[in-house]
């Protein structure tokens, strides 16, 4: 267990919220169960029919895929909200995707570059991004910067709900659930 965060408690209530096996028509996904797609199990070695995958092995998987591979440990280390929140938005986006959206938002937030550089929102949690955030978090306050820089990150996350059901009317159907259980 992370010392800011507790891991193993955020993969569990996603691993709740996501439910068990799912097979939705217009989830362009596939078959999920506990949340992990069909593809991302057989690519991390599961074998087995979907709606048999351990909730183990999926535990295993959020914290391998969406929690060390993309260094939110580090991120916890500066603030364990803004991790949590990079979690659950990597989850369902993609890590690289959470992590443009940290990045977009701290350099929106840097004042014209005066606080730090400009970030390249390249998906990657590094040791630019990582100064960005605890400078950012030194100048703002670690309260009020951090509730600042959620409000950003879901406005983000909201947007690009909102894109990708005008892109595919299909993805309509997920929308309110998006909305309603992703952000805030």
């Amino acid at each position: 267990m992370d010392d800011v965060v507790d891991v193993d408690g955020l993969i569990d209530a996603l691993i709740e919220r996501e439910g068990a096996y799912v097979s939705h028509p217009e989830d362009k996904g596939g078959p999920t169960c506990f949340g992990i797609t069909e593809a991302v199990a057989r690519a991390h070695g599961y074998a087995g029919p979907m709606r048999q995958l351990p909730r183990s092995e999926a535990a295993v998987i959020y914290r391998r895929l969406y929690w060390q591979r993309p260094r939110l440990d580090e991120v916890a280390k500066r603030s364990g909200r803004i991790a949590a929140e990079l979690f659950d938005t990597g989850v369902n986006m993609g890590p690289a995707v959470a992590v443009t959206f940290l990045q977009r938002a701290l350099t929106a937030l840097n004042r014209g570059a005066r606080d730090y550089p400009d970030l390249t929102p390249d998906g990657r949690v590094g040791p630019t991004t990582l100064f960005a955030l605890d400078t950012f978090l030194a100048l703002r306050g670690k309260g009020s910067g951090e509730t600042v820089l959620l409000r950003a990150l879901e406005a983000l996350q909201g947007e690009r709900y909102l894109r990708l059901a005008e892109r595919r009317p299909a993805n309509e159907a997920f929308l309110y659930g998006w909305l309603a259980n992703r952000i805030g």
